[in-house]
């Protein structure tokens, strides 16, 4: 299992390195295929399109390849992707590379999130705070690289060095072993007959394992995952332009606000899993998002560079445990559905990481700079609303005898 997780931490430091290597660069790059920042919010959202297609389709890959075949086709088409990305091919050619991008991290994320939920039995939410860990490392390192890349106008090789990490961790996952969980990694959905034995109806339920007014629950938290990996993307994609345009900063500097954002981030996970278990899951979660909502509401009106540098700080302290705190709630929400409510939430996060970063690409060309950063402060106000009704729902379930520990 430790080695499981280890070589699962690298493939999300890999992912956090692929999520923002676009935005970290995304000005220059921009520039230098004389397009706005609607083209970069197009591409931003071909990238997570091709997220979503990863997520969707990891289930049928991993039934026809097994989980682990799965990971290296996923790490593979990633591997690719970064590659094609540093010739710079014509515009057009870009969108179909961020799909492939995308599918590649997109389904890397699924697969490893769904064994982690569902081989971890305690601890769910530290297990799960460490691969954060690791992908919020990634996205810090990665703009932190870019800047100097920037400056000295090689900024392309930030996509072979998301190359480089991809190669290192698909060698791994190819000569890997992992014990007794080994024969899950490679399984495949090869017993047809028994699957045939099983009734309609039993199968039926495997499709859909919601029950009642799980479905109410289940339609929560996929608003909420669409909204926060929407948020988060947004930010962290069109935070340097924010700066250039808001605090005339320049474009190798503003890069640099990103990676505070992630030292933030990896900071805030390296407890946040610790302290999700011991104040409860639903606390940590209405607590964060609150104090999204306040930073990200008082954002546009900071005009001084090392005020909006502290907000961004603690922005990533803040939001830092978010996604995989209320990735292990909404499982544990919903006993039974383990196999298929991550899938569903990292999913939901896709859409909402294709579709805010679209709209922010274009407000930033049609409205204010303060106005674009005040669309974030209403992203996390509806957050902070179903984390309320999140609150309220789980506070029901306890009043029936369930535990209250979530």
């Amino acid at each position: 299992m430790k080695k499981l997780i280890w070589i699962g931490c690298l493939s999300y430091f890999v992912i956090g390195l692929a999520h923002v290597v676009l935005g970290s660069i995304l000005p220059v790059l921009l520039q230098h295929y004389d397009q706005n920042y609607s083209a970069g919010g197009e591409l931003i959202f071909s990238q997570f399109a091709g997220f979503l297609a990863g997520v969707l389709v990891s289930p049928l890959l991993n039934r026809r390849f097994g989980k682990r075949g799965g990971i290296l086709i996923a790490t593979s088409l990633l591997l690719v992707a970064e590659i094609a990305y540093a010739f710079l091919p014509p515009w057009g050619w870009m969108y179909v590379i961020a799909v492939a991008a995308g599918f590649g991290f997109g389904m890397i994320e699924a697969v490893i999130g769904t064994i982690i939920i569902g081989a971890v039995t305690e601890g769910t939410a530290i297990a799960m705070s460490r691969l954060e860990v690791l992908f919020g490392i990634g996205a810090l390192v990665m703009p932190l690289i870019a800047s100097p890349l920037i400056a000295a106008g090689a900024w392309r090789l930030a996509f072979l060095i998301v190359a480089a990490f991809s190669l290192i961790s698909l060698i791994l996952w190819t000569r890997g072993h992992f014990g007794n969980l080994q024969q899950m990694l490679d399984e495949r959905a090869s017993v047809q007959g028994a699957d045939n034995s099983q009734s309609s109806s039993s199968r039926s339920n495997k499709k859909f394992p919601y029950k009642g007014k799980q479905w109410i629950l289940l339609g929560i938290f996929i608003v909420f995952f669409f909204l926060y990996v929407g948020t988060e993307m947004s930010l962290v994609n069109f935070m340097p332009a924010i700066f250039i345009a808001k605090l005339g900063m320049t474009e190798s500097a503003a890069a640099l606000t990103v990676t505070f954002f992630w030292l933030a981030m990896s900071t805030g996970r390296l407890f946040a899993g610790v302290i999700a278990e011991k104040i409860s899951y639903r606390v940590y979660i209405l607590s964060s998002c609150l104090l999204t909502l306040l930073l990200l509401t008082l954002f546009p009106f900071t005009d001084n560079r090392m005020a909006a540098f502290i907000v961004i700080l603690l922005l990533g302290l803040f939001m830092s445990g978010i996604f995989s705190i209320a990735l292990v709630f909404s499982s544990k929400m919903l006993p039974g559905t383990e196999e298929s409510t991550p899938s569903i939430m990292i999913a939901s996060g896709g859409v909402g990481g294709a579709l805010l970063p679209l709209f922010m690409g274009w407000s930033m060309d049609h409205l204010e700079v303060a106005q674009t950063a005040g669309l974030l402060a209403a992203f996390a106000a509806f957050l902070f609303l179903l984390s309320i009704a999140a609150w309220r729902f789980q506070s029901m379930q306890a009043v029936k005898g369930k535990s209250s520990r979530i």
